[in-house]
């Protein structure tokens, strides 16, 4: 009974090994394709290539995005540069302004310097050649040529602001209207697919939702990255420019005050 029981143990496990080994090329076959599929998916889902296959409209919203960073790139790069020009030659001139020099010599310099000046100096040598102007004719009413004078300084501070300003609103625009920008090319994106996948008589599965998904996703991140730097750089060049704005006022005052000064001791 024992022999009996033996035999028919061997003959099973015989049975299970030769199973195993036909099942092996099966197995390495199906590990194979798995692998392949998984490797093609991975190819598919590379950022390049989900730019390349996305829906007309979505290509058409990155584009744009892509237009927008650039060009916001390009106006914080020249408005750091020139923000920091400004108030280099602003603290230049403040120095030579606050010496105690002549300011006939200041308007002179600064004056002809036409590629070396600042808006500070831009208004002094409006104002002062309003003023000079003025004294030449012999305006008797000392009122009326501080109000002149004013009025010439206020004009130039005007120009002075525009320019300072330039270029930033788009900033704004760019930093409040960019995630919605992406947004739209998202919210597209994802439809589209649920739109192909409700046509579709596959079985749904999340390989097959997953570049849609993946693609329109995208638009957003754009959307992001194009937002974010222009918003810091908006915040940041508004800051600095309303600091300039501030110095320009308070030299307004000051020099009014010191033509006025002027003004009494030469009556006397």
């Amino acid at each position: 009974m024992a022999i009996v029981t033996l035999n028919i143990m061997i003959q099973a496990a015989a049975q299970i090994s030769a199973q195993a080994l036909q099942s092996e090329p099966l197995n390495a076959a199906v590990g194979g394709a798995a692998n392949a599929v998984a490797t093609k998916a991975s190819e598919s889902m590379s950022i390049v290539s989900l730019i390349l296959e996305a829906s007309l409209t979505v290509q058409l919203v990155m584009l744009m995005l892509f237009l927008a960073s650039l060009f916001s790139w390009s106006i914080i790069f020249s408005k750091t540069k020139n923000l920091h020009t400004e108030r280099k030659m602003t603290a230049e001139f403040e120095r030579e302004f606050w010496s105690g020099g002549s300011m006939r010599n200041l308007f002179n310099k600064w004056g002809a310097e036409t590629k070396k000046s600042s808006g500070m100096s831009e208004i002094f040598v409006a104002g002062y050649r309003e003023y000079q102007r003025l004294t030449e004719r012999g305006y008797a009413n000392n009122n009326d040529l501080l109000d002149a004078v004013q009025r010439a300084m206020r004009v130039e501070l005007g120009r002075e602001i525009d320019h300072l300003e330039s270029q930033i609103p788009f900033l704004a625009t760019v930093g409040s209207t960019s995630p919605y920008v992406g947004l739209f090319g998202t919210v597209w994106g994802i439809m589209n697919s649920f739109i192909s996948l409700g046509s579709s008589t596959q079985q749904a599965t999340i390989a097959s939702v997953a570049p849609g998904i993946a693609e329109a996703l995208i638009a957003t991140a754009m959307g992001l990255f194009a937002a974010i730097p222009a918003v810091i750089a908006y915040n940041r060049f508004t800051y600095h420019v309303e600091r300039l704005i501030g110095q320009y006022e308070v030299f307004m005052e000051e020099f009014v005050s010191i033509v006025n000064r002027q003004l009494t001791i030469e009556e006397r």
